[in-house]
Parts: C-alpha cells; structure tokens; sequence
C-alpha cells in the first residue's frame, strides 16, 4: 500500500539528481564548487492548517514556506524530500495535496527525490537542499550598526486573515478574501534572495512575526534596531483595521508572511532597488539598525510603541 501511493502521487523523473524515488536513498550530485544550504518544516494539522483547509493549498504552503528558508539564505533550491503521517490513504485527498505540491516545486525548478509514509495524525514533514557559492550565503550574523532595515512585500495579511477565521477580529467579508490568500498560499522569495547576494548584510525570513524574527538577526549580530511603524506596508485593506490592537499585533508579530526581512549598508540602497526589481519584489526600508541593544518600533508620534509580544511561540498553549 505505502509504495502505491508512493509510486501514484509522488514518482517524477528527477533530471537533476543521480537516482531520485525508489531506492533506499536517493542520490545527488552537488554542483561543483558549491555549498548546499538544507533545511525541514514539519506542519500539524490543528496546528499550521485545519482539517478543512484545502489539500492542494496545503501542499502549496507546505513546500513554499520550506523554500522561504532557502530564500533568507540566497540559496537556489534543487532538491526536496516529503514526509507523510496520514490517518487512512485517502487518494483523493493525496492527489489535490500533490498538485499544490509539485505546482510549488515546478514554479522554483525544485525535485522530489525522497521521502516516507505512514500511518498516524496527518502531518507533513519536508526537508529542502538547495545551493549557494561560497561566502554568498545570507546569514543573521551580519547586520552593523547604521544599516538598513528592509521588508519585501508586504506584512500582516496572513495573521489577520487568521485573526478573522477565529474570530478575534471582525472584517467586512470583501476585506477578508483580501486578505486570506496570504494566509493559504504564501509566495516564497526566492529570486530576491538570490538577487540579494553580496548586498545584504543578513537576511531572514518572517514566519513567526516580524519583531520576533528581526530579533533574531539583532541578538546574531549583537545589535539592535528602530523601527517606523508607518514605514511598514501592508496591504490598503489592512489601513482600516489598524486602530484595532489586534491588527496591529498581526502586523508586529502576527508571523506566516514569509516575507524576506534583511539588512543593508546605506551605500546599498540603489543595489536593492535593483535586485528588488530584477526580482519583481517590492521592498520597503523600514529603520535602521543601531549601535544599542534592543528593539523600539516608532510611532507616528515619534513615540515608542509597547510591544506586547513578538512573535509565535512553538511551544505555547
């Protein structure tokens, strides 16, 4: 039963790989000269998706927010492995999930080549190998004291597409089909990523809340930073709701965006605008980092907003 479904949603020809679905182990050939940039996801139904969350938009999200990972680190994706946990072998359901899967995979040249099932709570687990020359990585280590802060896209849709599905915040319904794509079928930056190599300092991807994730980056490279709030872009939809506490802490530290946060010297700031564009990727300065510890987000008021929390925590209740 395993290896049929294997064998019927998720056997393609592997050009880029020596041996790829069918052995014990699949083979790979690395680009010489390169280094591999890995990284797994694992999402929990009840947890990252629901039970009535459509199969191909969780195989799109499942596969986009693993390839954000290889987007912070300006890596070019080239491999994938998929892990199953299913509570019966539903074909129906397996064949939708594939095809948001591998319409994923196809967008960003990326090939299946591994993987497991088994019986158990639905739960998919994915590991994604990609490449990157030598010293390009992007990393959260770099950012100095005056440098840029920047944001691709935009933030906050996702978490108050969330906010408005459990009911915490109310939205027209026109605002809310706004807003609810970003929350089934993330764009991974991919191409930016790449575009960004040798001009950011570092580099991050914001999937558990932008202060959450550039804080990461701060306590890496021993910085901190101040941020405009005004300066953040959000979708227009999302200007009605901001006199709402919670919209602004979907904004803040609502997390799902996966979005590229990173860091650039001033002297920089026409590379970006050029690799933004080579990108097709909008990106906004929104402060810079600073000499001094700890992060302030700035109001219009030139006042420094309270932070009640920043991010998504794994491990809360």
């Amino acid at each position: 039963m395993e290896f049929d479904l294997i064998g019927r949603h998720f056997t393609r020809a592997t050009p880029g790989a020596v041996l790829g679905v069918g052995d014990d182990c699949a083979l790979l050939a690395p680009t010489p000269g390169m280094q591999l940039a890995v990284s797994s996801d694992m999402l929990l139904e009840g947890r990252h998706f629901s039970p009535q969350d459509s199969p191909a938009g969780i195989g799109h999200k499942s596969l986009a927010v693993n390839l954000s990972d290889l987007a912070a680190m300006g890596a070019t994706p080239r491999w994938a492995t998929l892990s199953i946990a299913l509570p019966e072998a539903d074909d129906a359901w397996l064949t939708a999930f594939a095809r948001g899967f591998f319409r994923m995979a196809d967008q960003h040249g990326i090939e299946l080549v591994g993987g497991d099932t088994t019986r158990g709570a639905l739960t998919i687990s994915i590991t994604v190998i990609g490449e990157v020359p030598p010293g390009q990585a992007l990393r959260r280590d770099g950012a100095q004291a005056g440098d840029d802060v920047w944001v691709s896209g935009t933030i906050g849709s996702a978490a108050l597409a969330l906010a408005y599905r459990q009911g915490r915040l109310f939205m027209e319904q026109i605002d809310a089909a706004k807003v609810l794509p970003a929350l089934y079928l993330p764009t991974p930056r991919v191409a930016l990523g790449i575009a960004l190599r040798g001009i950011a300092s570092s580099a991050i991807d914001i999937s558990d809340g932008l202060l959450a994730d550039l804080g990461h980056i701060l306590q890496r490279s021993q910085v901190g930073a101040a941020l405009e709030f005004a300066a953040l872009p959000t979708l227009p939809v999302a200007q009605a709701y901001l006199h709402e506490k919670v919209a602004v802490g979907c904004v803040l530290a609502g997390g799902d965006d996966y979005e590229l946060c990173f860091t650039a010297a001033p002297d920089k700031r026409d590379a970006v605008a050029a690799g933004a564009q080579s990108a097709g990727v909008a990106v906004t300065r929104i402060g810079r980092i600073t000499a001094e510890s700890g992060l302030a987000v700035i109001d219009a008021d030139g006042q420094p907003l309270p932070i009640d929390h920043t991010g998504y925590d794994h491990f809360a209740a």
